[in-house]
């Protein structure tokens, strides 16, 4: 169970606060709901019942700054998962964002970063899906950061190089 104006994140749509936790017929029972709201996004509120184990396994604590560090320390001896069968890669990636794991979140940006790089040096692009899986790991992996860092998003690059040198 999650307390009132928790900080927690919710699946891929990065950190959110728990606003309020309230009563509410959406489907013709009355069911109790952790009202979410993203905490980069004023416009969106998330209903998740607070009864439904598979939408409550998408919610996560927030990681502590300490925590933070330490998956910053070990991020150089991360492995890479780069798989050449495109449809496996896909569908092992989409299961890396839909599961939040932080440490495989992590070696999906290190491995799309060099893999992105080594064909930048053939004036090569990476597929659109791998943009795409590297643009939502890092932000859902970066807002988490920055709210425990308490930094700018667009900050955390720079203390992660800082860290890591």
């Amino acid at each position: 169970m999650y307390d009132l104006n928790e900080a927690v994140v919710y699946a891929s749509y990065g950190v959110c606060i728990i606003e309020s936790i309230e009563t509410h017929d959406f489907s013709g029972e009355n069911l109790e709901y952790y009202v979410l709201s993203p905490v980069n996004d004023t416009r969106n509120k998330f209903y998740v019942p607070t009864s439904n184990s598979k939408l409550t396994e998408k919610m996560r604590k927030i990681y502590s700054k300490d925590e933070v560090e330490k998956l910053i320390d070990v991020m150089p001896d991360e492995k890479f998962i780069w798989i050449e069968n495109e449809l496996k890669r896909k569908e092992e990636y989409k299961h890396i964002i839909e599961s939040g794991d932080r440490h495989q979140l992590v070696k999906l940006i290190k491995t799309l970063y060099i893999r992105r790089d080594e064909l930048l040096k053939k004036h090569k692009k990476l597929r659109s899906s791998d943009e795409k899986f590297l643009n939502d790991a890092e932000n859902i992996l970066y807002d988490e950061f920055a709210y425990a860092l308490k930094i700018p998003k667009n900050d955390v690059i720079s203390y992660i190089k800082k860290r890591i040198e």
